[in-house]
Formats: structure tokens, C-alpha cells, sequence
């Protein structure tokens, strides 16, 4: 089991680090103990935590108002809780992202 990921009561919670402004949007795997993930929208307006959004319920197979932010929302780190999601299937569909 990835330590970014942990089951919570209807869904699970990511630690999560972003990178704005990157090429494109996808996760690179773990840095330090949390979830990596290069997102191509610039850290402006809010931008950067639209993609996140867009980026992790693409991922997951969730619409987009089952992911919310619930800290970090003007940093690069953040905790996101994601519902109907397992860390199991979470770890597993963000890994090959």
C-alpha cells in the first residue's frame, strides 16, 4: 500500500506534492512519501487546482465533484479526498498514469 494513500470512511485521502507549469499533466511517482504530480496549468487563479481536480477524477473514473481539496489549496502540497475510491484502486490507477 502506497503511504500518499489511506482509506477514509466513503472514499480515500492523497498526499499529494504538485508541480505547476510542467510540459504536460501526469503523476511521476512518489516524492517524499507523497503522491508527484506535474500539471500543466500555471499555479494562477486557481488554475493549477482546476487541473488537479480535472487530472484525478479522469483517473480515477469519478466526476469531478467527488474530488475536493481539503488542505493546501495555495501550496504545492495538498491533501485531496477523493470519494468512492479505495487507496487500493487509487495507488493502482495512479501509478500507470
Amino acid at each position: 500500500m502506497s503511504s500518499w494513500a489511506r482509506d477514509e470512511a466513503g472514499g480515500v485521502v492523497l498526499e499529494v506534492l504538485v508541480q505547476p507549469r510542467a510540459s504536460r499533466t501526469r503523476a511521476v511517482g512518489e516524492h517524499d512519501g507523497r503522491l508527484k504530480l506535474q500539471l500543466a496549468a500555471p499555479p494562477v487563479d486557481g488554475e493549477a487546482n482546476e487541473a488537479l481536480i480535472e487530472f484525478l477524477a479522469r483517473a480515477l473514473g469519478v466526476r469531478r465533484a467527488d474530488v475536493t481539496i481539503q488542505r493546501g489549496e495555495t501550496g504545492r502540497r495538498k491533501t485531496v479526498r477523493v470519494a468512492g475510491v479505495t487507496a487500493r484502486t487509487a495507488a493502482e490507477s495512479l501509478k500507470t498514469t
